[in-house]
């Protein structure tokens, strides 16, 4: 997501969340096929025998790298299960901490599953409305489903920007619990779209009136959407909580059908590994969809 022009009818949109609120979170531990005892990163790749990583061209961010990596497993005809983004240590340390948001642009490796077309990381140094649940230092990984040229067509300047915001997704394509919170193109944001939230995040149980189930902001999933079409997931991750140097596989809310086909994830990655010093988040236990 982007600092400008955030969610402004999110807080009034409270009761159209709560009708498909369910307080059970997105952070349920979620199963993670390919971690062993000897699964761990090295600078190839997997250790684990039969897993191969390729990676992709590292842009600096911070005072470190970030670059993209697709897992492909070799023992079952090089299939992935895996697309993430990778930031060094020392990529956290030396972010702008106030301004507007860094974006960052990643190619993807060769053999990038479809319908991935490229990724984008945004420092956000202040976060991004609504206040008290997003407005603290974190990342924004995008991964898109659309190539960047359209992607950086979705302009205010469009005569039917307005039109195209509010063209949402519908029926089977639509993730359970995901909404739209407010009009469409109020919250829609330039060279982005529109964001769909899940209404059993913890960070949004306040607002939606379960405060028993409130836990602060560290993580959440995302899709975006835009013309009738989803075209981006999305996690999001707090700096402080990269920091703790998790070890997290998180299941996701997933649509009964796809528009296009391609390998799509059931659960998304917020691990640290010790051995490169390598921060990992990443789309994870993919699934061929037609």
């Amino acid at each position: 997501m982007r600092a400008t022009s955030r969610l402004p009818c999110l807080t009034a949109a409270a009761a159209l969340l709560a009708l498909a609120a369910a307080c059970s979170s997105d952070s349920a531990t979620a199963p993670d096929p390919y971690r062993a005892a000897d699964s761990t990163l090295d600078r190839a790749g997997y250790a684990r025998p039969g897993v191969h990583v390729q990676l992709g061209a590292p842009q600096p961010l911070g005072h470190g790298t970030v670059r993209t990596y697709v897992a492909l497993d070799a023992q079952n005809g090089n299939a992935p299960f895996e697309i993430g983004v990778a930031l060094s240590a020392d990529a956290l340390d030396g972010l702008p901490s106030d301004g507007a948001m860094q974006m960052v642009l990643l190619p993807l490796p060769e053999h990038a599953p479809a319908p991935y077309q490229f990724a984008e990381v945004d420092w956000n140094p202040q976060g991004h409305p609504p206040p008290g649940v997003y407005t603290v230092p974190h990342f924004d990984f995008h991964f898109y489903t659309v190539p960047q040229a359209a992607r950086d067509a979705i302009l205010p300047s469009d005569p039917q920007f307005a039109a195209k915001a509010n063209d949402l997704p519908t029926g089977d394509v639509v993730p359970p619990f995901y909404v739209v919170p407010g009009v469409p193109a109020e919250q829609a944001v330039p060279m982005m779209g529109v964001h769909w939230f899940d209404t059993r995040s913890p960070e949004l149980q306040g607002m939606l009136g379960h405060p028993e189930a409130y836990h602060p902001f560290t993580k959440t999933f995302i899709y975006g959407s835009w013309n009738g079409a989803f075209t981006f997931l999305e996690p999001m991750v707090t700096r402080e909580y990269l920091l703790t140097h998790p070890d997290d596989v998180a299941s996701i809310s997933v649509p009964q059908r796809y528009a296009q086909p391609g390998d799509y994830p059931t659960a998304y990655r917020v691990t640290y590994d010790p051995q490169v010093r390598e921060y990992l988040v990443g789309l994870t236990s993919l699934v061929a969809r037609q």
